[in-house]
């Protein structure tokens, strides 16, 4: 009988060890599979409706180096009003200057006036500087005043002092000689000696004075407006 009981205890006590094994294991599973039951669902993405709507292709414009080319097309002919201030341009141009001074030219000893012709007194100094002789001379009618200085300034280039041309103005019986010297010129007026100052000057002052049909009274000298201190 003891032996009967021994073997079924030999068999039940690892069926019950079993049982409670498979039991712990069983609840140990539980709250995994409670917590996988009481977690929340994932939500479920919604279709996106941009996914669905049809996609129009764009082109982008591809960019280049290279600059547009611009082409001009000269005009043939200028505007009317550019070829009117040209023409204005090249009048003025051409046309001297109102401040602008004419000099007469200083006449050659062989040059004769030209046209009709008029005898003057002209006075020129003698080889000593000392007299003033009178002489006449033919100049022109149209200017004898002017031609009877150009006979005294005649000839008087000298190598180191050189004249290029003259003016004569008579106002309120004052005759002005204007003078102007020669670029190449190397004395000035007043680095005459009085020999050549007395031929010079001297000449012209009582040429002037002494023809009565101009009624000059007196003169003055300058060189190109300044006067000239003698």
């Amino acid at each position: 009988m003891k032996k009967s009981m021994n073997t079924e205890k030999k068999y039940i006590f690892p069926l019950v060890i079993a049982v409670i094994a498979v039991a712990i294991s069983s609840c140990a599973s539980n709250p995994t599979a409670n917590n996988n039951g009481s977690s929340t669902p994932e939500a479920t993405a919604t279709p996106s409706i941009a996914a669905f709507a049809p996609s129009t292709p764009t082109s982008s414009p591809t960019p280049t180096n290279e600059a547009p080319e611009i082409k001009t097309t000269p005009s043939p002919n200028p505007s009317p009003s550019v070829a009117k201030l040209r023409e204005k341009i090249n009048q003025s141009e051409a046309k001297p200057t109102k401040n602008a001074i004419a000099y007469n030219k200083i006449p050659s000893t062989t040059e004769t006036p030209g046209g009709k012709t008029t005898d003057v007194t002209v006075y020129t100094s003698d080889a000593e500087c000392q007299e003033l002789v009178a002489q006449k001379t033919p100049v022109s009618v149209q200017e004898p005043l002017a031609g009877a200085v150009g006979k005294i300034l005649e000839g008087r280039d000298n190598g180191d002092f050189s004249l290029s041309g003259y003016r004569v103005n008579v106002k309120n019986g004052i005759a002005t000689v204007d003078l102007r010297l020669s670029p190449n010129s190397k004395r000035i007026l007043t680095s005459l000696s009085s020999c050549e100052q007395f031929a010079l000057f001297g000449s012209l002052r009582k040429t002037l004075t002494s023809n009565s049909q101009w009624k000059i009274k007196d003169v003055r000298f300058t060189e190109k407006g300044e006067e000239i201190a003698l």
